[in-house]
């Protein structure tokens, strides 16, 4: 994701991404918390190991004890697969885990600390559903009702696991599916490559494979929906600089067309993250009517 200038096709990978993150987290300084995240009410597990490297994920537990599976949210946070931390969604996950679903933080692997493409970041993810999956039995989770979310790159993410064939990180058991049960968008790139009747021309200048580790297309959302995707909504602010409304509502017509339910909640006058603030709480509000309607959640 890069900003819509002219000047873009002439910067350098680095700074392409570090204009994305400043353009997403210049607008929301509050969601760019300490890393490493210090999440004291969740309990903290290892999802995987890269090197050195121990991927985390935070998860919140509901008080009430309940012997049924529960539904289960996991989060990826933004911060142009460049930077940020898990903390941006512990306010979603704690509202959740009251309302009574396994609610997870996850770390992934970004360009500042661990120096990779967001193609690997894609396999993080996989890797981090089909983890949830694989132990739900362990976590009292319902296998069959699992969601990802995520904002801005981290909405990538979640909409990765839900649309592309392969991107899988190394060793995974394929026999176990990383593809969540619905998705949960915060202003998400889901166009990265030229598509037909949308001019994203200069949000899409530098879409290369050196870019995202990958052929463009390959990591794009949009160009992989087909029927029988992951129920959705999208929630995107119509004035966002940083990531084109014209881009949600193309995949969201995308979705429709093959036969899938995509809800796009437009926000007028409203930029990139603007979820993390003042629309908090009405965005949340959705969120539960949305996981409600799949039997995630019980009625309010």
């Amino acid at each position: 994701m890069i900003k819509t200038f002219n000047i873009v096709g002439t910067l350098s990978l680095a700074l392409l991404l570090m204009v994305f993150t400043q353009g997403v987290w210049g607008q929301n300084k509050a969601a760019n918390k300490t890393y490493p995240p210090m999440i004291e009410d969740a309990k903290v597990e290892i999802y995987r190991k890269v090197g050195e490297t121990e991927l985390k994920v935070w998860i919140f537990e509901p008080k009430e004890k309940n012997p049924k599976p529960r539904a289960a949210i996991v989060f990826f946070f933004g911060g142009g697969w460049t930077s940020g931390s898990p903390s941006q969604f512990v306010p979603q996950c704690r509202h959740l885990s009251e309302r009574g679903m396994v609610a997870i933080v996850a770390d992934y692997r970004v360009a500042s600390r661990n120096m990779v493409k967001p193609v690997e970041c894609v396999g993080d993810a996989k890797a981090c559903v089909r983890w949830i999956r694989s132990n739900a039995s362990r976590l009292g989770i319902d296998p069959d009702r699992i969601a990802a979310g995520g904002g801005s790159a981290g909405g990538h993410l979640a909409a990765a696991t839900g649309t592309l064939p392969g991107l899988e990180a190394k060793d995974e058991n394929l026999k176990v599916s990383s593809i969540p049960n619905a998705m949960v968008l915060f202003n998400p790139a889901l166009v990265l490559a030229p598509i037909p009747d949308v001019n994203l021309d200069g949000f899409l200048s530098n879409s290369n494979a050196g870019r995202f580790g990958c052929k463009p297309d390959e990591i794009s959302p949009a160009h992989h929906v087909k029927k029988g995707a992951p129920p959705t909504i999208i929630f995107h602010g119509k004035a966002d600089s940083t990531v084109p409304y014209a881009s949600a509502q193309k995949f969201s017509d995308l979705m429709k067309n093959a036969g899938n339910r995509c809800e796009l909640v437009g926000y007028e006058g409203e930029g990139h993250g603007f979820f993390n603030t003042r629309k908090m709480r009405e965005t949340l509000d959705q969120t539960d009517a949305f996981l409600v309607s799949l039997g995630f959640l019980p009625k309010k």
